[in-house]
């Protein structure tokens, strides 16, 4: 079931049913993605090298919460920290904010994930340098994540780490296997850190937050290739798949979803401005980045990383030929790859264009096409 077609069938209802919480960023990103790939939206010309046939084809919005868009840009991060993997095992962490500071979290957004991000990583950092096995810098991947598999607001962190740390000093590099931290301590510190930042902020703290925090980190993932493809999925790509939303009827939107515990996929039912609801709470603020490399992944340190790379003997371009590509825009006419002249044409330019070439001798597709008359 096409979102586009959600979003108009309920944005009257969604407004006027949550006006008192919606900002303006969320109807940004509904009229982003109503118009994403449509008539409404900008077009661009392709051109057959071949046979010189002519498509118009709809540019996507571009928005990081439409399920159609970003596919390049994830592709591009996920071939980036891939190129950054490094001989030793990994392990996926889950830092997690309690239910009783989500409405302050919801409140503060950009202070808040910014604080756990930051708490989480300097958690794990201490942790690194106190281990006998380690003792040195850590690089981890973290990426910021707002819903739950419900879709619910459920503000936690993802690390893909891999258990190994550099010695600058002594340029040694260490690596340990099996075990990497206990749960437990690392929520202690956790907890501690986010509740000294947050008073810091001079932020007011419910009365009620729980003394025990839950942080998992006990996730072996190998190379840490399969952990990487699994966030890059969710990174760019809004938190629901088209393919997932089952139905539409009777004024009611139902999705599916795999349970965290079970593995078995269930559906949810909601109104349909509950839906829209569900979609746009996860808009994160304008330009806030949702995932950040730490330690000696950082890109500052370049230098270090190389030093790593000399010394394990890796290959900074190593092929990465599994990786799926992105399927090249193929001519209707004879098959080739098509390219593109010209991009961001308006529906009065594309419209002009068409007028002007109506009588050439190239052939030129485009639903718009029907509409003009001689």
């Amino acid at each position: 079931m096409p979102v586009s077609s959600i979003i108009e069938t309920f944005r009257t209802q969604f407004i006027e049913q949550y006006h008192d919480s919606i900002l303006p960023s969320h109807l940004k990103a509904l009229d982003a993605m109503a118009n994403c790939r449509t008539d409404g939206s900008l077009q661009m010309l392709a051109q057959c090298p071949e046979c010189e046939h002519q498509l118009f084809v709809p540019h996507s919005c571009g928005h990081r919460n439409c399920p159609h868009c970003q596919n390049h840009e994830s592709q591009q991060w996920l071939e980036q920290q891939l190129q950054k993997r490094v001989p030793a095992e990994y392990f996926l962490l889950m830092f997690t904010l309690p239910a009783e500071l989500r409405k302050l979290a919801w409140e503060h957004q950009r202070v808040l994930y910014s604080l756990m991000l930051q708490c989480a990583w300097e958690t794990l950092r201490s942790f690194v340098q106190n281990d006998k096995q380690l003792q040195g810098m850590a690089g981890v991947i973290a990426v910021l994540h707002t819903h739950s598999r419900k879709l619910d607001y459920h503000p936690y962190v993802h690390f893909v780490m891999p258990a190994a740390a550099i010695d600058k000093e002594k340029k040694q590099w260490r690596t340990k296997e099996g075990y990497l931290f206990n749960d437990r301590a690392l929520a202690k510190v956790f907890r501690a850190k986010m509740l000294e930042a947050i008073t810091n902020e001079e932020l007011i703290l419910s009365e009620r937050h729980p003394k025990k925090w839950v942080v998992h980190g006990k996730f072996v993932v190998g190379t840490g290739d399969k952990a990487l493809v699994y966030l890059g999925r969710y990174l760019y790509r809004g938190v629901i798949q088209e393919k997932d939303i089952v139905a539409c009827k009777n004024d009611q939107v139902t999705f599916r979803y795999q349970d965290s515990k079970t593995k078995r996929m269930l559906t949810r039912t909601v109104s349909g401005p509950a839906f829209l609801w569900l979609l746009v709470q996860h808009v994160l603020p304008k330009k806030f980045r949702r995932t950040r490399n730490f330690g000696f992944l950082h890109p500052r340190c370049k230098r270090l990383f190389e030093v790593i790379q000399y010394l394990l003997g890796l290959n900074p371009n190593r092929a990465l030929s599994w990786l799926k590509q992105r399927p090249p825009l193929k001519c209707p006419a004879c098959g080739a790859k098509m390219r593109i002249i010209q991009t961001g044409i308006s529906r009065f330019e594309l419209l002009k264009l068409l007028l002007e070439q109506r009588s050439s001798r190239i052939p030129i597709e485009n639903d718009l096409a029907g509409e003009l008359t001689v």
